[in-house]
């Protein structure tokens, strides 16, 4: 037997609780959009191949459209909203990291975590990480630059 029921729950989010009703289905992207109105994680592929909806929890990179809500409980949910001013972003704009920007938001929060966890990060761990995330627009270079700039200031 199954429980397919509405549940309460809350989750920490951008540094505040919030408390949503879910399925047990859904996944922490309809969550955030829906629900919490976080638009910056985009619907992509929806099977965690693009990397649009990345979020941070507990810090680290995750595709928030393979996690479900309820696996969220209990942990630290950073989203693009949640970055205010941090120096990544300010690097994409300075090394114009971005083109139409439907993937921007995703490779900020793994550009964001990769200079906070390896702050001394080569050539071949940057492009390691940003292999996670897909951009059709730009050759990764711009994106591989604004992250150079925030290790090379560290």
């Amino acid at each position: 037997m199954y429980y397919t029921g509405n549940q309460v729950i809350t989750l920490f989010v951008n540094g505040e609780n919030k408390t949503v009703t879910v399925k047990p289905s859904h996944t922490l992207l309809e969550v955030l959009r829906d629900q919490l109105f976080l638009t910056g994680a985009k619907i992509g592929c929806d099977n965690g191949d693009c990397g649009t909806c990345t979020v941070l929890v507990d810090d680290m990179p995750v595709k928030c459209c393979l996690m479900l809500a309820v696996e969220a409980i209990g942990h630290k949910i950073t989203t693009v909203e949640g970055l205010k001013n941090t120096p990544i972003q300010e690097a994409f704009i300075q090394n114009w990291g971005f083109q139409c920007g439907y993937c921007t938001s995703g490779f900020l929060m793994v550009c964001h975590a990769l200079t906070m966890h390896h702050p001394n990060a080569d050539d071949p761990m940057i492009e390691e990480w940003l292999q996670s995330n897909l951009c059709r627009c730009t050759g990764y270079a711009e994106i591989k630059d604004a992250v150079k700039s925030i290790l090379s200031c560290s």
